[in-house]
């Protein structure tokens, strides 16, 4: 076995909706599993053995939580890596086949190169708070299109209509107690809470989104806040170059924030 001189041992997870396509640079080991719960089980079980340095999966919007949650219950180092910059490393190496295999080899290799730092797993009850207010933005969003439906279909249809907008009302309002109980459960989020919402302008969901998807707030300065949101302008000067400072990037769920008030 060729170890290399730093001794790490890099894990590339390529995930599908069925599978789970597995690389460890470099031991040269490729092997696949279910992405279920049995699969994910031994999964872990491998990569456990050889005392992985990291193991990173990229970000696919959901179907890779089964196997980070699980393996940050094991305390293994899981990186969720975002998949642009994945795709970036390997427009950077010249990398433009395609497969499975490949593209788990593709991910180990971005691990190794790059040494992302570990991802930092909210707790359960953190994630549950996050996939509510998920659940209510998607609920929104269905409000705003069936009111515009009724003013532009026929009026036979707006029984149909209003049937539907008091359901999604409902399912809403059930979500908002849900939030409310959680929030209560937890004493830090509950004082954090209890600020953010003394701030005018600063209503409820907002404060709900800002405690689920910014975790930060309390333990970074405003500047690093601003990055972090993505309202913070970046700089774009290169020699005699002044260009305009635009902001870009951050987190896009606390950018539709205002939206759900």
């Amino acid at each position: 076995m060729n170890i290399s001189q730093d001794n790490e041992i890099n894990v590339g997870i390529d995930t599908g909706k069925t599978q789970l396509d597995i690389y460890i640079r470099p031991v040269g080991e490729y092997f696949t599993v279910s992405n279920d719960a049995k699969g994910v089980r031994e999964a872990i079980k491998r990569i456990k053995a050889h005392q992985p340095t990291r193991i990173v999966i990229e970000a696919t919007g959901r179907l890779e939580h089964t196997f980070v949650f699980a393996a940050a219950k094991q305390n293994l180092p899981v990186v969720v890596a975002n998949p642009l910059h994945v795709r970036r490393f390997a427009g950077a190496i010249g990398q433009l086949a395609k497969t499975d295999k490949i593209d788990a080899q593709l991910i180990t290799h971005f691990g190794d190169s790059i040494k992302p730092g570990q991802t930092s797993i909210a707790p359960e009850n953190e994630r549950k708070i996050s996939d509510l207010l998920a659940r209510r933005r998607q609920l929104m969003e269905m409000q705003t299109m069936e009111k515009n439906r009724l003013s532009i279909m026929p009026k036979e249809l707006r029984v149909s209509i209003n049937a539907m907008l008091k359901t999604i009302k409902a399912q809403i309002e059930k979500i908002d107690e849900a939030l409310d109980g959680m929030i209560a459960q937890t004493d830090e989020w509950r004082e954090k809470n209890e600020i953010l919402q003394s701030v005018p302008g600063v209503g409820k969901v907002m404060a709900y989104t800002l405690l689920s998807d910014l975790p930060e707030l309390g333990t970074l300065n405003n500047k690093e806040i601003a990055a972090l949101v993505g309202v913070a302008p970046i700089n774009r000067e290169s020699g005699r170059y002044q260009g305009v400072r635009r902001i870009r990037g951050g987190r896009h769920q606390i950018g539709s924030a205002p939206s759900l008030l």
